[in-house]
């Protein structure tokens, strides 16, 4: 069984409130169909829940954030599932929709419900989950990022192997020269300095990333923008981007 999170920055224009990259979202959905092993989908926010959860100041952090911020939040992130949804299906795939209040009760995972997840995917379907804006209890909110669930479901699921797909090659050592790392060791300490965002950016995914491969799981970080590098990867050949093993 294989994870992808598919990045807010491929699936939206990001420099657009409220915009979708249809033809990118057709294009992933139509090369993830060449794929023959049980997959989980986990997309980001992008235009979507990001733009509002910048406006409005929401974070990771649980907090009683205002009340419209949340409703948009939840009902942009709604909106933006759909439309992945209806790409997946147009392309010939079995979408079905897992939103993280199926599995998780405050910040925490009910493990009886994650561990339903696979068996949707060995049922010839294609789970699909996404970053949200999550009720905590005590009139409180918190920002439940993407990457965080490709770690939470990680732990709980023990997948082969776990893929993000983001807008750049992999993570770079020097963002002026582009220069690219080709490998990440669990054990060895990071020095390259990445950008952030409200959800933590590609720290956030470095974390998880080295979280992840320390039980064993190689992580990807591949080019979304261009598919096959997402099969390739699975297929286990012609990989360009950056592996993090234990």
């Amino acid at each position: 069984m294989i994870l992808i999170k598919l990045g807010g920055s491929i699936i939206t224009n990001k420099e657009r409130p409220l915009a979708p990259n249809k033809t990118l979202i057709r294009n992933i959905s139509i090369h993830l169909k060449k794929v023959k092993e049980p997959m989980i989908i986990i997309h980001g926010g992008g235009s979507f829940g990001h733009y509002w959860s910048v406006k409005y100041d929401m974070h990771t952090k649980p907090d009683r954030y205002n009340s419209k911020g949340v409703s948009l939040v939840k009902n942009s992130m709604v909106e933006l599932n759909s439309i992945i949804l209806k790409s997946f299906v147009e392309s010939g795939l079995n979408p079905y929709c897992v939103p993280p209040s199926d599995f998780m009760i405050g910040d925490k995972p009910i493990k009886r419900k994650v561990k339903e997840i696979p068996k949707i995917a060995h049922s010839g379907l294609i789970p699909i989950s996404y970053g949200d804006v999550m009720w905590y209890g005590k009139n409180k909110f918190y920002i439940l990022s993407g990457d965080k669930i490709m770690g939470i479901l990680s732990k709980i699921l023990k997948p082969r192997l776990a893929i993000f797909a983001t807008n750049v090659d992999g993570v770079y050592s020097d963002m002026k020269t582009r220069k690219l790392v080709s490998e990440f060791r669990s054990e060895k300490p990071i020095t390259t300095k990445v950008s952030m965002d409200v959800t933590g950016g590609m720290t956030r995914k470095i974390q998880e990333a080295r979280v992840i491969s320390k039980n064993g799981i190689e992580v990807f970080f591949v080019n979304g923008k261009f598919p096959n590098r997402i099969v390739n990867a699975i297929n286990g050949r012609g990989f360009e981007g950056t592996i993090f093993r234990r």
